[in-house]
């Protein structure tokens, strides 16, 4: 499970940063890409990594801002002409349905697979299945703004094959039985309950992404025990009269957030363009004083996100 980091910039690109989108890499769990939010040139800044378009199945809209969506109809297209024949998911606000099949239909643009529309009007659990959970909550912003926590389900415990030695059974399909927790019977008559032989279940990962907000509960409710929390940070604290009046939070506001929730590590994005070179040390810094596991994203950052009984490393 990783995260790569497509666009981290706020309102408009800038040269040193995009226009906002994150890419979920469940390549080893799925075979999956998921996309949060596709700025204008996002297709542009997958050229620049190993991300294949047709592996994208998901993709959650935070909002309906332009610096948030103005990529989606061009991906979408590109994912058609590079062999993407699946289904595409497209979760978020009312809205965003039509606004792709507006530009699709204007453009004349015609694509090779089907798009299932998922148009919030409630937030809640949006998405199971056996393997992962997706919540929405809806944020404090402009227009309707949504976060979403990503829960990944418990992994089953695996076969203590050390304590399997004793008996003498060979790898192969009763090794199967025992790992499914099914009961085996030996040649001596000896019965062995897999239910013995397997070691406890592996936590899965939970990654919270907030969408441009101000500082909410809801925000705290959604990142809660998370291992990364993404979260805007447009500015910093010197600036929250200003980053309150359009909506947004500042670096500081995130660090709160994190704090309260108990994440393991926070994530900014979403970066004025006014921060430029060093001048992001104010973002980090004022983050820090609050939560010391706070970082300052630029694009193409990428962060494995790892067992919890493991250190996160980026």
């Amino acid at each position: 499970m990783e995260l790569e980091f497509l666009g981290t910039g706020a309102g408009a690109p800038s040269r040193s940063r995009n226009v906002s989108s994150v890419a979920l890499k469940l390549l080893n769990e799925r075979n999956e890409i998921w996309l949060f939010d596709v700025g204008e040139a996002t297709q542009q800044q997958i050229l620049a990594t190993t991300i294949k378009p047709r592996k994208i199945s998901k993709i959650f809209i935070t909002h309906l801002h332009g610096d948030h969506i103005f990529g989606l109809p061009g991906l979408l297209s590109s994912r058609s002409f590079q062999g993407g024949q699946t289904p595409l998911e497209l979760y978020g606000p009312q809205g965003i349905k039509k606004f792709v099949q507006t530009a699709l239909n204007l453009s004349d643009s015609h694509l090779g697979y089907q798009i299932n529309y998922h148009e919030i009007k409630n937030p809640g659990v949006i998405f199971e299945d056996q393997t992962f959970k997706v919540t929405c909550g809806k944020l404090d912003h402009r227009i309707v703004s949504y976060g979403y926590r990503i829960e990944e389900k418990p992994h089953p415990g695996e076969l203590l094959v050390d304590q399997l030695q004793q008996y003498q059974i060979p790898n192969g399909p009763l090794w199967g039985q025992l790992k499914r927790g099914e009961s085996i019977q030996l040649a001596d008559g000896t019965v062995l309950n897999g239910q013995d032989f397997i070691g406890p279940a592996q936590p899965g990962r939970t990654i919270t992404i907030i969408g441009d907000t101000r500082y909410t509960a809801e925000s705290v409710k959604l990142a809660l025990k998370a291992d990364v929390l993404v979260h805007e940070s447009t500015l910093a604290g010197s600036e929250a009269k200003l980053a309150h009046q359009h909506f947004h939070s500042t670096s500081r506001q995130a660090a709160q957030v994190a704090q309260k929730a108990g994440v393991q590590q926070l994530l900014l994005t979403h970066i004025s363009a006014r921060y430029v070179g060093n001048k992001f040390y104010e973002l980090l810094n004022d983050a820090r004083e609050v939560f010391p596991q706070s970082y300052v994203v630029k694009d193409f950052d990428h962060f494995e996100i790892k067992f919890k009984r493991q250190e996160l490393s980026s």
